[in-house]
């Protein structure tokens, strides 16, 4: 068995030069730790001004770090954030339990996934006990996001708690696959035939969002997707540095 840990990286200029190095080398540092999975989201050039952008943190995450391990509190989970934090200014770790209501395609190891894969962060209000929120998420929300949107990948991952000291309060960590087109283009983005079906897959999310708070206070984070290594699968993959 295995935890899920996904890590946030800020404060740092994520130009192509940074997100190549995370991509290669980073990645391959992080495998020689032993990770029993690996996968980074990394806000490039291929989708840094996608149109779905929203921003609460400053300064803002750049990039996501999946990692699986034996222990959440052990020691290849304490390498791994103590070689990304060289990498940027803020390094924020948290324990995660994930779902997975569309599942992703399979993809070749270390090479982009097709397509956006948009990262949001969300915040549980004060007024919504856990439960009922989760309820609101996972059971209300989940059939409305897959319909009203076109998605091809849709993976939940709910908070437990946070590792690191000092890390951003959120709730969830939620990844959505779009195919290339949503990153500029809206109707590609909810998958609409036209305008008036673009305004009413908008009106139901929106109505579906506020109903768990996810339509305020959120950070919604272009990103590339990249899978090293699946802790599902027996094999040892590698990346070149």
């Amino acid at each position: 068995m295995v935890e899920k840990v996904i890590l946030t990286l800020r404060g740092v200029d994520a130009d192509d030069a940074w997100c190549a190095r995370l991509r290669a080398h980073v990645a391959a540092d992080l495998l020689d730790i032993g990770l029993p999975g690996l996968a980074i989201n990394v806000r490039d050039a291929e989708v840094r001004d996608s149109l779905m952008t929203l921003t609460t943190m400053d300064p803002p995450v750049v990039a996501f770090v999946n990692v699986w391990v034996q222990q959440s509190y052990g020691t290849q989970l304490q390498a791994a954030t103590a070689l990304l934090a060289k990498e940027c200014e803020e390094v924020a770790a948290y324990l995660v339990t994930e779902s997975v209501p569309l599942r992703p395609p399979p993809t070749v190891s270390g090479q982009r996934t097709a397509g956006l894969a948009n990262m949001a962060l969300l915040r549980r209000p004060a007024d919504l006990d856990e439960a009922t929120w989760l309820s609101r998420w996972h059971v209300d929300h989940t059939p409305v996001a897959i319909e009203t949107q076109s998605t091809f990948g849709y993976t939940q991952n709910a908070v437990v708690r946070a590792l690191t000291a000092g890390a951003p309060a959120i709730s969830a960590i939620v990844e959505e696959l779009f195919p290339a087109e949503a990153i500029s283009d809206l109707h590609a983005f909810f998958g609409a035939a036209d305008d008036d079906d673009l305004r009413d897959r908008m009106e139901r999310m929106l109505a579906s969002t506020a109903a768990f708070g996810a339509n305020e206070n959120v950070d919604t984070v272009p990103t590339s997707r990249y899978v090293y290594r699946s802790p599902f699968n027996e094999g040892k993959q590698k990346v070149s540095r």
